[in-house]
């Protein structure tokens, strides 16, 4: 089955369309229900806030066994998990079978205003997603939303965004659950220790927000 990223239909489409005009690197794959039927074609079911951040990398919430045969497409070296909890049983399977290498940087889901997100972890996680060696790549969390958002929120300074467009991007997937201390973060987070990185990935000289 030929995947085409198209944008979800939904009522914030309007709002999706004025942040892609600024970051232009934002795509949604089409998600069906389980039990339709496309064409006669096996169905692939894209994982909950699934959206491709840079060529050979992605985001999204956490997979469900459902959403394994869509993940199969995608090629994926790589998985970056920002959850403490351990990797089902299950989903580590298909990680072995697919050769897929699990990267876990543990970092705990917390309320504000009891937020503290540990600035170390990011950089880790921000180094193995600038490893080109890596990719393809998925960024998860449980609902990609915070943790994944603030992973590629710091991503995005490294492209030289300005925060307008940084937190926009960070609100289309936290929607009504965003997080002043997740933007605080961002807005906060030193990037200088990953520069001598990110010269060698091309896409963060050539995506650049004004």
């Amino acid at each position: 089955m030929k995947l085409e990223m198209v944008k979800q239909r939904n009522p914030e489409n309007k709002l999706e369309e004025e942040a892609d005009k600024k970051a232009n690197k934002l795509y949604h794959y089409p998600v069906y229900p389980l039990d339709c039927e496309v064409s006669g074609e096996e169905l692939f079911v894209p994982p909950l806030n699934f959206a491709m951040v840079e060529d050979g990398i992605f985001r999204s919430g956490f997979p469900e066994t459902a959403n394994f045969g869509f993940l199969k497409t995608l090629n994926l070296r790589s998985i970056i998990y920002l959850c403490p909890e351990p990797y089902p049983e299950e989903n580590t399977e298909f990680l072995e079978t697919n050769g897929i290498r699990l990267f876990q940087f543990g970092i705990e889901g917390r309320k504000e205003p009891f937020v503290n997100i540990p600035e170390e972890k990011i950089r880790e996680a921000l180094k193995a997603v600038l490893d080109d060696r890596n990719h393809p790549l998925l960024i998860h969390c449980k609902r990609g939303k915070h943790r994944t958002g603030c992973v590629v929120g710091c991503l995005r300074k490294l492209q030289q965004w300005c925060l307008s467009s940084v937190f926009d991007e960070y609100q289309r997937f936290a929607a009504a659950k965003a997080r002043i201390s997740d933007q605080r973060f961002m807005e906060l987070f030193d990037i200088s220790s990953l520069k001598h990185l990110s010269s060698s990935y091309a896409c963060l000289n050539s995506s650049t927000v004004a």
